[in-house]
Protein backbone atom coordinates (compact mmCIF):
# COMPACT_ATOMS: atom_id res chain seq x y z
CA UNK A 1 0.00 0.00 0.00
CA UNK A 2 1.38 3.37 -1.04
CA UNK A 3 1.37 6.22 1.49
CA UNK A 4 -1.22 8.88 0.61
CA UNK A 5 1.47 11.57 0.72
CA UNK A 6 3.36 9.74 -2.04
CA UNK A 7 0.19 9.44 -4.13
CA UNK A 8 -0.47 13.16 -3.62
CA UNK A 9 3.16 13.93 -4.50
CA UNK A 10 2.91 11.93 -7.74
CA UNK A 11 -0.33 13.71 -8.64
CA UNK A 12 1.35 17.09 -8.02
CA UNK A 13 4.35 16.13 -10.18
CA UNK A 14 2.09 14.94 -13.00
CA UNK A 15 0.06 18.15 -12.81
CA UNK A 16 3.21 20.31 -12.88
CA UNK A 17 4.49 18.43 -15.95
CA UNK A 18 1.06 18.73 -17.65
CA UNK A 19 1.03 22.49 -17.10
CA UNK A 20 4.59 22.91 -18.42
CA UNK A 21 3.77 20.82 -21.49
CA UNK A 22 0.65 22.88 -22.19
CA UNK A 23 2.63 26.12 -21.87
CA UNK A 24 5.27 24.88 -24.28
CA UNK A 25 2.84 23.53 -26.85
CA UNK A 26 0.97 26.85 -26.76
CA UNK A 27 4.18 28.55 -27.95
CA UNK A 28 4.30 26.39 -31.08
CA UNK A 29 1.17 24.54 -32.18
CA UNK A 30 3.33 22.14 -34.21
CA UNK A 31 5.02 20.75 -31.10
CA UNK A 32 5.76 17.12 -31.94
CA UNK A 33 5.24 15.61 -28.46
CA UNK A 34 1.59 14.64 -28.15
CA UNK A 35 -0.60 11.60 -27.71
CA UNK A 36 0.00 9.37 -30.73
CA UNK A 37 3.61 10.38 -31.36
CA UNK A 38 5.69 7.29 -30.64
CA UNK A 39 9.14 8.07 -31.99
CA UNK A 40 10.81 8.20 -28.59
CA UNK A 41 8.81 5.16 -27.37
CA UNK A 42 10.41 3.08 -30.12
CA UNK A 43 13.97 4.21 -29.31
CA UNK A 44 14.51 4.09 -25.55
CA UNK A 45 18.07 3.99 -24.29
CA UNK A 46 17.03 1.52 -21.59
CA UNK A 47 14.06 -0.15 -19.99
CA UNK A 48 11.85 2.45 -18.23
CA UNK A 49 12.56 3.11 -14.53
CA UNK A 50 9.67 4.22 -12.33
CA UNK A 51 8.92 4.81 -8.67
CA UNK A 52 6.73 2.39 -6.74
CA UNK A 53 3.84 4.86 -6.92
CA UNK A 54 4.17 5.04 -10.71
CA UNK A 55 4.38 1.24 -10.92
CA UNK A 56 1.21 0.87 -8.83
CA UNK A 57 -0.60 3.21 -11.23
CA UNK A 58 0.77 1.40 -14.30
CA UNK A 59 -0.03 -2.00 -12.81
CA UNK A 60 -3.64 -0.96 -12.09
CA UNK A 61 -4.01 0.32 -15.66
CA UNK A 62 -2.61 -2.94 -17.02
CA UNK A 63 -5.07 -4.91 -14.89
CA UNK A 64 -7.90 -3.09 -16.71
CA UNK A 65 -6.69 -4.21 -20.15
CA UNK A 66 -8.24 -7.27 -21.80
CA UNK A 67 -6.52 -10.45 -20.57
CA UNK A 68 -4.60 -11.24 -23.74
CA UNK A 69 -3.36 -7.69 -24.06
CA UNK A 70 -2.22 -7.54 -20.45
CA UNK A 71 -0.41 -10.89 -20.71
CA UNK A 72 1.38 -9.64 -23.83
CA UNK A 73 2.52 -6.48 -22.04
CA UNK A 74 3.77 -8.44 -19.03
CA UNK A 75 5.73 -10.71 -21.39
CA UNK A 76 7.24 -7.67 -23.16
CA UNK A 77 8.19 -6.13 -19.80
CA UNK A 78 10.03 -9.31 -18.83
CA UNK A 79 11.86 -9.39 -22.18
CA UNK A 80 12.76 -5.67 -22.16
CA UNK A 81 15.43 -6.08 -19.49
CA UNK A 82 17.48 -8.23 -21.87
CA UNK A 83 16.54 -6.40 -25.09
CA UNK A 84 19.15 -4.88 -27.36
CA UNK A 85 19.36 -1.10 -27.32
CA UNK A 86 17.45 0.88 -28.35
CA UNK A 87 14.50 -0.64 -26.50
CA UNK A 88 10.90 -0.40 -27.67
CA UNK A 89 8.77 0.54 -24.67
CA UNK A 90 6.88 -2.55 -23.53
CA UNK A 91 3.85 -0.35 -22.76
CA UNK A 92 3.56 0.69 -26.42
CA UNK A 93 0.96 -0.82 -28.73
CA UNK A 94 3.39 -1.08 -31.63
CA UNK A 95 0.60 -1.47 -34.21
CA UNK A 96 -1.30 1.71 -33.30
CA UNK A 97 1.67 3.66 -31.90
CA UNK A 98 -0.18 4.50 -28.69
CA UNK A 99 0.62 3.92 -25.05
CA UNK A 100 -1.55 1.19 -23.57
CA UNK A 101 -1.52 2.93 -20.18
CA UNK A 102 -1.48 6.55 -21.40
CA UNK A 103 -3.24 8.04 -18.36
CA UNK A 104 -0.89 6.10 -16.04
CA UNK A 105 2.28 6.52 -18.12
CA UNK A 106 5.52 7.29 -16.25
CA UNK A 107 6.48 10.86 -15.43
CA UNK A 108 9.58 10.44 -17.60
CA UNK A 109 7.30 9.84 -20.59
CA UNK A 110 5.11 12.82 -19.74
CA UNK A 111 8.16 15.06 -19.41
CA UNK A 112 10.16 13.83 -22.39
CA UNK A 113 10.63 16.65 -24.86
CA UNK A 114 9.48 19.26 -22.33
CA UNK A 115 12.10 19.07 -19.55
CA UNK A 116 15.77 19.57 -20.30
CA UNK A 117 18.89 21.54 -19.81
CA UNK A 118 18.95 23.70 -22.94
CA UNK A 119 22.36 22.43 -24.02
CA UNK A 120 21.29 18.80 -23.43
CA UNK A 121 17.82 18.67 -24.93
CA UNK A 122 16.19 15.29 -24.47
CA UNK A 123 14.10 14.63 -27.50
CA UNK A 124 14.04 13.82 -31.15
CA UNK A 125 15.55 16.00 -33.88
CA UNK A 126 12.23 17.88 -34.20
CA UNK A 127 12.40 18.91 -30.54
CA UNK A 128 16.00 20.03 -30.90
CA UNK A 129 15.08 22.09 -33.98
CA UNK A 130 12.17 23.69 -32.13
CA UNK A 131 14.50 24.66 -29.30
CA UNK A 132 16.95 26.24 -31.74
CA UNK A 133 14.32 28.31 -33.51
CA UNK A 134 12.65 29.36 -30.23
CA UNK A 135 15.44 30.79 -28.06
CA UNK A 136 12.86 32.26 -25.64
CA UNK A 137 11.45 28.80 -24.90
CA UNK A 138 11.58 27.93 -21.20
CA UNK A 139 12.17 24.22 -20.70
CA UNK A 140 11.00 22.46 -17.58
CA UNK A 141 13.77 21.95 -15.03
CA UNK A 142 14.86 18.33 -15.50
CA UNK A 143 17.02 18.23 -12.36
CA UNK A 144 14.19 19.56 -10.21
CA UNK A 145 11.81 17.00 -11.69
CA UNK A 146 14.26 14.18 -10.94
CA UNK A 147 14.63 15.43 -7.35
CA UNK A 148 10.84 15.54 -6.91
CA UNK A 149 10.53 11.98 -8.22
CA UNK A 150 13.38 10.88 -5.96
CA UNK A 151 11.45 12.20 -2.97
CA UNK A 152 8.69 9.69 -3.80
CA UNK A 153 11.06 6.79 -3.20
CA UNK A 154 13.38 4.48 -5.02
CA UNK A 155 12.97 3.91 -8.75
CA UNK A 156 13.35 0.54 -10.43
CA UNK A 157 12.82 -0.90 -13.89
CA UNK A 158 9.42 -2.19 -14.94
CA UNK A 159 10.86 -5.71 -14.86
CA UNK A 160 12.14 -5.30 -11.31
CA UNK A 161 8.72 -4.13 -10.10
CA UNK A 162 6.98 -6.90 -12.03
CA UNK A 163 9.04 -9.68 -10.48
CA UNK A 164 8.61 -8.23 -7.00
CA UNK A 165 11.95 -6.57 -6.38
Amino acid sequence: MIDSRVVTGLHHIRETVRQRAEEMTAIDGAWPCHKGCDECCRHLAAEPRVTRAEWESISAALANLPGGTARGVFARIRKSSAAFRPVVCPLLDADSGTCLVYEARPVACRAYGFYAERQFVLGCGRIEALGLRSPDLVWGNHRSLEASLGALGEAATLTEWLVGR
